[in-house]
């Protein structure tokens, strides 16, 4: 566990112009190290910086002695997008989300469709000034009832989404978390306790996939996923809402026994209510050479997973009426039925009392956020 810039920490050079919110929150120095390096403990990589170095992740670096966050209060801009598109199809469905990344990244995927900013080495020319508590403002001034933290992985930005998440909550808009899952253990209890609700990629299921492809590890991944799903909570005591995406890239991560093993881990570990998306892949960044994903590829992901037992699985990125649709698993009604991202009907009955939705045919409990 690392220490907190206010457990004891020196004090941040303010005459620098550094923020005290945008000391890390997750680092330690390195014992007996000549050099005075310390590690960042945020995510698996465990940087070990030195005076002026930077993560790999590029926006975290070591000045005077600290690790410092230094797009913290900086965006790269904002957009105002449906919940359906963070993928949440069980979350608030037909609410709008104000949306906002940074710069840089801990993932190094050769497939990232947001390279520009995940690549990104020029923060100052990205980046607006957004604080937290102004973000949360127009939020709330503009009737919109969650804040999305995406774009880039909000990891990264672990401090900058905390506090933004916070001033949310003062004003009763949601925070939602769009991320890659790859955290180290000592970071997930704040940083998930500070969401409403998640979509986690699980972007394959064999670890020669995840180092080949994102440069990351499949069992960290895997670790977050179930921190989330079972153990995170609100304030208020409530389970953070998690949903689960798969882009499904052609002849890497889509053959039917790393399916079937995806989806018989989630049904295990997460169990059968949690949403999963199967989304469509288009060339982009250092995999321009791979084809799209045909559609035949969803449907095929999407029966192996309700064969498996999971019980609400969506196509994605694609023009899939049946895919698009959340279906009671109790009577097989269409309770929501989506067009894309617009919702054309909505059928689910909700208690007032509880929030609790339900099936108007048979009473099946739908699980989700309505």
């Amino acid at each position: 566990m690392g220490w907190h810039p206010t457990g004891g920490a020196p004090a941040p050079d303010t005459a620098r112009g550094i923020d005290p919110r945008a000391v890390g929150r997750w680092q330690h120095p390195v014992a007996g190290d000549p050099k005075g390096r310390v590690q960042c403990d945020l995510c698996p990589r465990a940087c070990r910086l030195a005076e002026g170095q930077r993560g790999f992740c590029f926006v975290r670096a070591n000045h005077g002695g600290r690790i410092v966050l230094d797009t913290y209060g900086r965006s790269s801009g904002f957009a105002v997008d449906p919940v359906e598109k963070k993928p949440l199809n069980h979350f608030h469905p037909g609410s709008a989300v104000l949306s906002f990344g940074t710069a840089g990244c801990n993932s190094a995927c050769r497939f990232c469709q947001n390279w520009d900013l995940s690549r990104a080495r020029d923060w100052d020319r990205l980046g607006v000034e957004a604080p937290p508590e102004r973000i949360a403002q127009v939020a709330a001034a503009r009737g919109i009832p969650s804040v999305a933290f995406t774009y880039n992985d909000p990891i990264v930005f672990a401090e900058y989404a905390i506090d933004t998440a916070a001033a949310c909550r003062e004003l009763g808009i949601h925070p939602i978390a769009v991320t890659a899952g790859y955290m180290a253990a000592c970071a997930r209890p704040e940083f998930y306790a500070a969401m409403d609700a998640a979509n986690i990629d699980l972007k394959g299921f064999t670890e020669d996939f995840y180092w080949k492809v994102t440069g990351t590890h499949l069992a960290d991944v895997l670790a977050t996923i179930d921190y989330a799903v079972n153990e995170a909570r609100t304030p208020d005591g409530r389970h953070v809402w998690v949903e689960l995406t798969t882009l499904l890239i052609p002849g890497h991560n889509d053959d039917e026994v790393q399916l079937h093993a995806e989806c018989a881990w989630i049904r295990e570990h997460c169990g059968p209510d949690v949403p999963l998306h199967f989304s469509a892949f288009h060339p982009d960044w250092k995999m321009r050479d791979v084809p799209p994903t045909p559609l035949g590829t969803l449907v095929k992901a999407r029966r192996i997973a309700m064969e498996e037992g999971l019980r609400y699985v969506y196509t994605g990125n694609v023009h899939h009426r049946e895919g698009d649709a959340t279906v009671c698993p109790g009577c097989g009604e269409v309770l929501i039925q989506r067009d894309w991202y617009r919702i054309e009907s909505d059928r689910i009955v909700v208690d007032p009392a509880t929030g609790e939705g339900r099936c108007p045919a048979c009473g099946t409990a739908i699980a989700g956020r309505w």
